[in-house]
């Protein structure tokens, strides 16, 4: 059995039965019932991903998976291919906007080189290299990878959930790919019932010709390439990146291993939407950090039956928002664990009068 198999089949849902214990705590605390909304739902999410009441999440790290896309030679982004590396060495000297943010909520940053153009020569513990290529080939001629390099990503994305995981509690996930939204509008346009061009947003920063420019690549290269909804390895085949493999890899792992995991935005969300597809249950270990500002992810987030933690229009990528909700995921926990029942407060419950 190999690694993408034997990880889908150890994936199972959350413990229910902690959910309903955390469900009964939470229905007995000091304040009317359900008062911090869906805070508490994170609760009893948290609880069955955890199997406990206490959910112990101080350990996290932010997995910022990197890779370049053949199909930026059609002009789909508004910055050339190297600023993939520049970011990447910018994440690693912790000079990023994932490196301010993570430092907020005490997270880590590890960086993934699944297949960057340039090989980044870096010695640093907070990198490691999971090389599929020099970047995908452009979808826009032919399929971006191979069906033995998508699944090579996937389960490179697999060992690095393994390898980090006796010192983690909670995954965040994280992306730096120039053209990687282009990829992401392509998955996002197989998996979801949507159109391209309600899909298709300003990346980079687009402008509206360009924004309709990237929606008729994606077009052509879906036309082209005819990616199959039913197997989702054939869509990150065939219109994917490396990173977005290796992300998903990283969400089934994170799930096989019975730990949370923090999602990101628009790209990370192809990312999730392709390992939902492969194993459905892995979205019940799946925390929905915040609503990108690309017109798309909204799909996809419905796509996964996720209500996002954050409303910002942010649409940096690298882990930012994963990095920022895991302060409210804290939060959560904090509600869970230590707050009083009315009980251990010795204050008197709701009464049966009309007042």
């Amino acid at each position: 059995m190999s690694l993408l198999e034997a990880t889908c089949t150890a994936i199972q849902p959350r413990d229910h039965e902690w959910e309903k214990r955390a469900r009964t705590r939470l229905e007995q605390l000091t304040m009317p019932h359900w008062a911090l909304g869906r805070l508490m739902d994170l609760s009893v999410e948290l609880a069955g991903m955890t199997s406990s009441l206490t959910p112990s999440l101080s350990r996290r790290v932010i997995v910022t998976m990197a890779g370049d896309h053949g199909v930026t030679e059609e002009g789909v982004s508004a910055y050339p291919p190297e600023v993939t590396l520049q970011i990447v060495l910018n994440i690693i000297a912790g000079g990023a906007g994932v490196n301010a943010l993570a430092k907020t909520t005490n997270a880590q940053v590890h960086v993934v080189d699944m297949g960057i153009s340039v090989a980044p020569d870096i010695d640093s513990i907070h990198f490691s290299s999971k090389r599929i290529g020099p970047g995908t080939k452009n979808m826009a001629h032919g399929e971006a990878m191979t069906r033995e390099e998508a699944i090579q990503s996937i389960e490179a994305g697999i060992e690095v959930a393994k390898s980090l995981s006796n010192d983690v509690d909670i995954f965040g996930t994280g992306d730096m790919g120039i053209g990687n939204t282009t990829a992401s509008t392509a998955i996002a346009a197989v998996l979801t019932d949507k159109s391209i061009y309600e899909l298709t947003g300003p990346g980079t920063g687009l402008d509206a010709d360009r924004i309709a420019h990237k929606a008729g690549v994606v077009e052509a290269a879906l036309a082209l390439n005819q990616p199959n909804p039913a197997d989702p390895v054939d869509v990150l085949a065939k219109v994917g990146g490396f990173e977005i493999g290796g992300i998903c890899g990283l969400i089934l792992g994170a799930a096989a291993l019975r730990k949370p995991v923090v999602i990101d935005g628009f790209i990370s969300t192809a990312g999730a939407l392709l390992a939902h597809a492969l194993v459905p249950e892995s979205a019940e270990f799946m925390v929905a950090a915040h609503r990108s500002a690309e017109p798309g992810h909204n799909a996809m987030l419905e796509t996964l039956g996720k209500q996002p933690l954050l409303d910002l229009d942010l649409r940096l990528g690298e882990g930012t928002g994963a990095a920022l909700a895991l302060g409210i995921i804290d939060a959560s926990v904090a509600i869970l664990s230590q707050v009083r029942t009315f009980e251990e407060a010795s204050v008197s419950s709701k009464s049966g009068g009309n007042s």
